[in-house]
């Protein structure tokens, strides 16, 4: 099968953004736990790659993103933490595909990032719920969403700042 030009480039700039979102999620993993946050809980700057391949191409986009950086957690830290982070990641891609194709311009970067965050932390809850077998790890919902309009604002702020830094790549691989 012949690969067209085009197709080789947006698989290039697939690549391209998954290694910077596993390069951000092992930054995170050097983040030390706050005895202050609910566990694991981590700031999400490797979720920004992902919103950018959404806004970008949609779910097609996102998609790859958000797999190949849960099989990188798979290679790092384990089974549980793939699952959750696939659950997680998915979910917040979908979140995110949903938000831009819909509302985009009413919740701009931060209220997407937001939705996205918070998406995240209940794919993830679900996750480790269905893993540990009880429903009583959702008394941390509360805590976590809390924390995921913290991230969440921290996440779109970052990103609407780096938004023409990831838009250069797309161009540099002459993609529309």
């Amino acid at each position: 099968m012949k690969t067209t030009p085009s197709a080789a480039r947006r698989v290039a700039l697939t690549g391209l953004l998954s290694a910077e979102a596993i390069a951000l999620s092992a930054l995170e993993m050097m983040i030390p736990p706050l005895p202050f946050l609910p566990p694991g809980a981590k700031p999400g700057f490797s979720n920004m790659v992902t919103m950018f391949a959404a806004a970008e191409y949609g779910l097609t986009g996102a998609l790859p993103v958000a797999v190949i950086k849960s099989l990188f957690t798979l290679v790092t830290r384990g089974p549980s933490a793939f699952l959750m982070s696939l659950c997680g990641g998915l979910l917040s891609a979908a979140v995110m595909c949903l938000c831009f194709r819909f509302n985009r311009g009413a919740l701009g970067l931060m209220g997407i990032s937001v939705l996205s965050a918070a998406a995240h932390n209940l794919g993830q809850l679900g996750a480790a719920c269905l893993l540990t077998g009880t429903a009583a790890l959702y008394t941390y919902l509360p805590a976590l969403l809390l924390f995921a309009v913290a991230t969440g604002l921290v996440t779109g702020l970052i990103l609407s700042a780096v938004f023409p830094a990831l838009e250069r790549q797309k161009r540099f691989l002459k993609l529309p």
